[in-house]
């Protein structure tokens, strides 16, 4: 069994068009039209502002010249970050590609059954590069600063008594009750409108709580280009391959949980992915 994002976008087949216009509900399925191509660029470019808005935000709220950290902050960060997204969820870039915007969720909607096997890497790949793109073009607008401690491209660093076995527990577990939460709100049409909303406000509390302990990542292209570019200017760069394993495993074992739980939970399911009409 597979989850199904609503009746109209389920009921049809893969020509046919939807009977509810794509600007009607976001949601992180990619309209009919767009072709491949087209909808990975999306995913490049959003991911890309996505992280040119993390960095400008721990470069003003982190770096001396500016609010200079602490809880607060982490605060702040997670309620612009996740404005932000559910922003970008909105777009219409974002209503091409989906928005899915973090590797973890691609992979995890594909373990749902909803979105096409063929699309997952080029949509990750894109999401990466992104990533890197956007780190680089905040370094570009507000200088060595950001490359300096403590902003150092806003790369993810745990507290002093999170080990990398935690950093991986906590961020599986974010993925994990995230995954849970697509499944759910995707069930229904009402779900679908409320999702952009639904993950912004989840993003805001996991980086205001899980900020100060963890490093509140939750997605690994939002640790990918700031570690990458932090490791190229330092020679070491700050912790990746947990930030990375701990949403994957996540994603992927709450997806297989969703799948078995959506018939008792009486969502509607399906028998073949969302499958968009190349064009």
């Amino acid at each position: 069994m597979t989850l199904t994002p609503a009746p109209d976008a389920a009921a049809r087949l893969p020509g046919e068009a939807p009977s509810v216009p794509p600007s009607s509900a976001a949601s992180p399925f990619p309209s009919a039209s767009p072709s491949l191509v087209l909808r990975v660029c999306c995913e490049f470019g959003l991911t890309a502002v996505l992280l040119l808005g993390v960095v400008t935000g721990v470069r003003w709220l982190f770096a001396p010249d500016g609010y200079g950290g602490g809880g607060a902050a982490f605060a702040v960060l997670g309620a612009g970050v996740g404005a932000l997204l559910a922003v970008l969820m909105l777009s219409a870039p974002g209503r091409r590609s989906g928005a899915h915007l973090n590797p973890a969720v691609t992979l995890a909607l594909w373990r749902l059954g909803v979105f096409p096997g063929r699309d997952v890497l080029p949509y990750c790949l894109a999401q990466l590069g992104g990533s890197v793109s956007g780190t680089w073009l905040a370094a570009v607008v507000w200088g060595p600063v950001v490359a300096r401690p403590p902003v150092g491209y806003a790369a993810v660093r745990p507290g002093p008594r999170w080990g990398e076995g935690a950093v991986v527990a906590a961020e599986a577990g974010v993925l994990a009750a995230s995954a849970l939460m697509l499944a759910g709100l995707l069930a229904r049409p009402v779900g679908r409108r409320l999702l952009p909303y639904a993950v912004g406000l989840v993003t805001a509390l996991v980086i205001a709580l899980l900020g100060p302990l963890t490093g509140g990542s939750a997605n690994p292209a939002r640790q990918f280009g700031p570690a990458l570019l932090a490791w190229e200017a330092g020679g070491t760069g700050p912790l990746l391959w947990a930030y990375v394993a701990g949403p994957v495993l996540g994603a992927v074992a709450g997806a297989v949980l969703g799948r078995r739980l959506g018939g008792r939970l009486g969502a509607r399911l399906g028998d073949r992915p969302v499958s968009p009409r190349e064009t």
